[in-house]
């Protein structure tokens, strides 16, 4: 199978090395050239941190950056693509865009995926000529360490492309979820509830950020607490899920100010080295500011 990813930060290069893992063609696209090559470079570093711990062999590491081409022209990368996946930001407009975009160039039997982790798969298919080849395919971050993905069915999605959709999750070593196409889907809205509240507790202080993850990792048997987790997922993708969610579901989503305060202040968490946490080598290294950071 070739499988072209569109987008080519954490979760489009998370997405391309699993789907490359699993023995497929990936090209992976990125309007910016820099962009691109940094996301081969990660999956290279995700891969060669594999070995280390003998989780990946060297022979199995080349193997897959071989299945692995960069490219930049969206006709070129979607050329021969038999799943086309775009993962960027968690915006409707540009999703939109990009899948419009796809489409145009993708031949009729392409099934095209959207990576969103709350908008409506339904209304981003309503933009298309053929909305039954539209799935959603929500991975987690990192995508390579995480085996859930959420196939997400909107009103008009074939059950082909369902089957499809699930086939290819399944083999690709992930365990499929199917859901409806509601807001915040079943993840997302449950994950999101549970960060909104911790961000609300450290506002509060009721317990700093590194405590309240120790105890949903200790208490709970979480891999990451609340508050990391945000850092991980990005501050400002945390806000847009919330706002969207607040919009549709109501005021219990509503975004507490800290947040908001964060994100215009440019701290977005491990991708700007800043967060709840300060970020350094991709390590957690100390809390941001007083705890209690109002």
């Amino acid at each position: 199978m070739h499988v072209t990813v569109l987008g080519a930060g954490t979760m489009g290069h998370g997405i391309a090395q699993v789907s490359a893992m699993a023995g497929h063609d990936v090209t992976l696209r990125d309007i910016e050239s820099d962009i691109g090559a940094d996301g081969v470079d990660a999956i290279r570093s995700n891969l060669a941190g594999g070995v280390e711990r003998g989780k990946v062999t060297h022979e199995e590491m080349d193997a897959t950056l071989s299945r692995v081409t960069g490219e930049t022209d969206l006709a070129a990368a979607v050329d021969g693509a038999d799943l086309v996946a775009e993962a960027v930001p968690e915006d409707l407009d540009l999703k939109t865009t990009v899948l419009t975009d796809a489409e145009d160039v993708a031949s009729e039997d392409t099934i095209l995926a959207t990576n969103t982790s709350s908008l409506s798969v339904t209304e981003l298919a309503s933009a298309l000529e053929r909305p039954g080849n539209l799935i959603g395919l929500h991975f987690f971050n990192p995508v390579h360490i995480m085996s859930l993905v959420e196939v997400v069915v909107g009103e008009r999605t074939d059950d082909s492309t369902r089957e499809f959709g699930t086939e290819f999750v399944a083999g690709i070593d992930k365990t499929p979820v199917v859901v409806r196409d509601v807001p915040g889907f079943a993840s997302s809205r449950l994950g999101v509830a549970l960060g909104v509240e911790a961000i609300r507790m450290v506002e509060e202080g009721v317990a700093s950020p590194r405590d309240i993850d120790n105890a949903m990792e200790l208490g709970y048997n979480h891999p990451m607490g609340p508050p990391e987790l945000t850092d991980v997922v990005g501050l400002d993708v945390r806000l847009a899920i919330l706002e969207y969610l607040r919009e549709e579901l109501g005021e219990r989503f509503k975004p507490p100010q800290s947040l908001k305060r964060k994100v215009r202040a440019g701290k977005l968490g491990k991708k700007s080295g800043e967060g709840f946490y300060v970020w350094e080598d991709g390590e957690a290294v100390a809390t941001s500011g007083a705890w209690d950071d109002r």
